[in-house]
């Protein structure tokens, strides 16, 4: 990413053009160098978690594995700026899968995350 793209993404006020960026670069040389500054940027910007939220869904659908740290560092920041809880079900059976409640005690218990957002969507089931 050469300097003139960074500067314009750090005017990024939404997390749209970060992520835009994130899916029309993903298979580019060097991607994967800059996705950790990539990920920072969006979180930095995104203040609903919408585009936090396509972004962890995006690279968990892309790579699963190659993409861990980032998908954690998003999902954890979604869980803070996502108050009114627009994103995080879809967030949720993306990551964990449409059946995620019926594993939902195993992933309580396995996965940090999980518990917290789980505990956002249903307060009273924990």
């Amino acid at each position: 990413m050469d300097d003139s793209i960074k500067k314009r993404l750090e005017k990024d006020e939404s997390g749209l053009l970060t992520y835009e960026y994130i899916a029309n670069n993903i298979n580019s040389e060097g991607f994967k160098e800059e996705v950790s500054w990539l990920v920072e940027n969006i979180i930095r910007v995104d203040r609903t978690g919408q585009f936090v939220v396509s972004t962890a869904r995006y690279l968990n659908a892309i790579d699963k594995a190659a993409f861990a740290a980032e998908i954690d560092r998003l999902i954890k920041a979604a869980i803070l700026v996502d108050r009114e809880r627009a994103y995080l079900g879809v967030l949720a059976s993306s990551i964990w899968g449409d059946d995620y409640k019926e594993h939902a005690t195993e992933l309580i218990a396995s996965d940090d995350n999980f518990r917290r957002i789980y505990k956002r969507l249903y307060p009273i089931g924990i």
